[in-house]
Formats: structure tokens, C-alpha cells, sequence
């Protein structure tokens, strides 16, 4: 049994669906992503899935129970980073900590916790004098304080610098070596093509795609694009004909200007074995694959 299953869920505001007919399933030890733009209801979503929202219509269950009638019972196994997070700036760690882990019958030992999550120096800091990192941190460590098997993380890394950044997803990853399913919402591709095991593009309240995220870029209509100045002239005809080409210009392909090819990965390595085969040097090579940027913005459509 899927960990979180949602069925054809549905959330309208005013009278205009955010959530329409969303369903996916997340099975146990997975880094499953919901990507979207701005506003397609990735949060309506997950808020759902957590308890906070009740459903217009549609099924969700988060270990077989729901997360509206069953909301103690699916509190004791889920924790959850929410969007937007504060606590009281004179709350310090410790007490944060402490406080948090009351909630729960059978919590887990903060002291560990904070020691794996880098708290453990600043247990006396108080919450208004952390760093937005050591925030993120604090919030990461009150999402599992409960000892959950599943944890919401929601747009964890908005705002972090880029160290402060990758650090947070190898504590992402750490958490799922712990045997703890993650949800993670977020927009940034870097962020899911990293560590999720499969992603839901969840645009205007529907699921456009749900895959790998290598899966999602196959999809894409993008293409590897090679570029690179020739050390002699190249025959115009042999570069037409490599194998999986879209595009080509070959214009300045005569020894002393660039060719930029756009193809396949079988383009790649045919103009590999091109070069090799007429003795020419490929100088300043540079080869650009498909991204889940590429993927995404073939999956979604430009705001109106």
C-alpha cells in the first residue's frame, strides 16, 4: 500500500478550482516532488494531504487513514515544514524543541536530532538571532521530532544562499537513508532533478506529468545541442547526415569558424567518432544536454 494516495482531488476558492482532479500515490522510502509554477496548487494539494484543507471532492489517504477524519491518528505519522514558518523570536532551540516533541505520545529524541542537524551548538540561540539556513534546519528538526514516516517539506530552500541550499538537500537525503518518505514541494528544478525518485507537474490544478525526472526530460522537446570550431574544414554533407540531428548550422563549418549542432545523444557520439575518423580537433567543445528546466517549461503553459 502507497504511503499517501490521492485520488482525483478537487479544492475550488470563490468558485475557481485550484486543486482539479489531481491523483497520484507515493510509495514508502521515496523523495517524491510536486513541481509547478507559481499558483497551479501545489500547496492547496499538500495541505490537503496534510489535514490543514478539507477536499471539495476526491479521496487522500496518508498510511491508509484520512487526514481529515482521522487527523490525530495521521498527525502521529506525518510531520510537515509548512511554506511559511515562524515561531516566537525569543524561543530558543532547546525550547522549541522541547516544546515540539510534547505534542507527541511516542516522540523522537531531539538531542540526536539536533546533533544530525547541526543545532546542537546553538540549542541556547534564540529563533530571531538564527540564520535563515539555520531556520530551515530548526523547522526540518520539529517535522521529524514526532518520528514520522512521512514528511511534508514545503518550498524548503526558498531563500537559502547556494551553500546554505545544497546543505539542506543532503539533510533531505539523509532523511530518506533513515527510512523517513519525503514529499517535497517545490519550483526549483535543480533542487528536484537532484533528489527526487519521481515528480507530479501539477499545472492549473491537473497533473500535466508525473515520471522520473530523467523520464520528464525525455519528454521534452528539447535537444542536445553541440558546439565547437573545427581544426579543418568539415564536410557539410558527413555533418547533415549524422544520426539523430534536428538542426544544423554549418555555414562557418570551414576550418575556422563554429559548428553548432542539435541532436541526440546518438548526435553526440556520432561526431565523436566523425572527428576521430577525419583527424580533426574539436576546439572549445561544449555540449548542453536537455534539462528538467527544458521539461518543464514544455510541460507548462506561459501564465495568460
Amino acid at each position: 500500500m502507497p504511503v499517501i494516495e490521492v485520488t482525483d482531488l478537487r479544492k475550488s476558492y470563490g468558485g475557481r478550482p485550484v486543486v482539479d482532479g489531481v491523483s497520484f500515490a507515493v510509495e514508502e522510502g521515496e523523495i517524491f516532488g510536486v513541481l509547478g509554477p507559481n499558483g497551479a496548487g501545489k500547496t492547496t494539494t499538500v495541505e490537503c494531504v496534510e489535514g490543514l484543507r478539507v477536499p471539495d471532492a476526491g479521496r487522500v489517504r496518508v498510511t491508509g487513514l484520512d487526514p481529515v477524519a482521522d487527523h490525530e491518528r495521521v498527525a502521529r505519522v506525518l510531520g510537515a515544514q509548512l511554506q511559511q514558518s515562524e515561531l516566537q523570536a525569543r524561543l530558543t532551540v532547546r525550547e522549541a524543541l522541547e516544546l515540539y516533541a510534547a505534542f507527541y505520545p511516542k516522540p523522537a529524541d531531539w538531542r540526536p536530532l539536533a546533533e544530525r542537524l547541526g543545532l546542537a551548538p546553538m540549542l541556547g540561540t534564540r529563533f530571531g538571532k538564527l540564520s535563515g539556513g539555520q531556520k530551515q534546519r530548526l523547522f526540518i528538526a520539529l517535522a521529524l521530532v514526532g518520528d514520522p514516516r512521512v514528511v511534508v517539506l514545503d518550498e524548503l530552500t526558498t531563500g537559502l544562499d547556494p551553500r546554505a541550499r545544497r546543505e539542506t538537500w543532503q539533510l533531505i537525503e539523509d532523511i530518506r537513508a533513515g527510512g523517513v518518505t519525503v514529499l517535497l514541494v517545490t519550483h526549483f528544478m535543480e533542487e528536484a532533478q537532484r533528489l527526487c525518485d519521481r515528480i507530479a507537474v501539477i499545472d492549473r490544478g491537473r497533473v500535466a506529468a508525473l515520471d522520473t525526472p530523467a523520464g520528464l526530460i525525455r519528454r521534452s522537446a528539447g535537444a542536445t545541442v553541440i558546439s565547437f570550431t573545427p581544426s579543418a574544414p568539415l564536410d557539410d554533407t558527413d555533418l547533415r547526415a549524422l544520426p539523430g540531428l534536428v538542426s544544423a548550422d554549418v555555414s562557418a563549418g570551414r576550418g575556422d569558424g563554429r559548428v553548432t549542432l542539435s541532436g541526440t545523444d546518438e548526435t553526440v557520439n556520432a561526431v565523436i567518432t566523425l572527428l576521430a575518423r577525419t583527424r580533426v580537433t574539436a576546439h572549445q567543445l561544449r555540449v548542453t544536454d536537455t534539462t528538467l528546466d527544458d521539461a518543464f517549461l514544455d510541460l507548462t503553459e506561459a501564465p495568460a
